[in-house]
């Protein structure tokens, strides 16, 4: 027995339009309409597309007049998500959880299998090198005059 044609037209359009604007998932909209995913993103692409593209337009606009209207939030956002503004840290700021990190007992054993007495030197020395400089940093005040 053959399949019978799925029909498209104007209302069932508007319904995929107004679903996928909402946020629907295309598997969840093909079941409401009673067609499989693929027959829903080959016959209704163009309505699937314009209903996201129109539901983006009204939520930039909403954030957009949010932003405009004072609301330091929604300007923040704006700015680093059209703007491409981002924060950096200044050469002389900390780098962030490196007071916790430091804070940390670590002990690093190297070993030494008495295959080579030069490398096993320069893996002490620069051992040696790392924790002196930990503990330099250990004792400089919190903050900066």
């Amino acid at each position: 027995m053959a399949r019978t044609a799925f029909v498209v037209n104007d209302a069932l359009r508007e319904k995929v339009r107004y679903l996928a604007g909402l946020g629907v998932r295309q598997g969840d909209i093909a079941r409401i309409i009673g067609c499989a995913p693929k027959t829903l993103r080959k016959r209704l692409r163009d309505e699937l597309d314009r209903g996201v593209a129109e539901a983006n337009a009204t939520i930039s606009g909403s954030l957009f007049a949010n932003a405009k209207g004072g609301n330091v939030t929604a300007q923040i956002f704006w700015l680093k998500t059209r703007a491409h503004w981002r924060e950096r840290l200044a050469a002389d700021d900390p780098i962030p959880n490196a007071v916790a990190e430091s804070s940390s007992d670590v002990v690093l054993v190297l070993p030494d299998n008495s295959r080579d007495p030069e490398l096993t030197q320069v893996l002490r020395d620069a051992q040696e090198k790392y924790f002196a400089g930990q503990r330099q940093r250990r004792q400089l005040p919190a903050y900066r005059t």
